[in-house]
């Protein structure tokens, strides 16, 4: 007998066989664990954009306050020549 019988034979053995009984509240179960998921996915993408939205009000906030755009000031005086 070929492979593909053998393999077909056992296809047709486990489909003839009894199945394993599924409990009763199991769709309700996976309804509310998928819910559960669902909630917690949307409950971390808020957590990160109020957290991302922080830090970009914090990195202005302290843009505004140091200007570190603009150029420090000379430690020392220039000298004054022709006086």
């Amino acid at each position: 007998m070929s492979g593909t019988g053998r393999r077909e034979d056992e296809v047709r053995r486990m489909l003839e066989a009894s199945r394993p009984q599924v409990p009763a509240d199991l769709p309700a179960r996976a309804v509310e664990r998928g819910a559960r998921l669902l909630r917690r996915g949307r409950v971390l993408r808020r957590l990160w954009l109020v957290t991302a939205g922080a830090a970009v009000v914090a990195f202005l906030v302290w843009a505004v306050m140091v200007q570190p755009w603009q150029v420090p000031p000379a430690e020392t005086t220039p000298p004054l020549d022709g006086w």
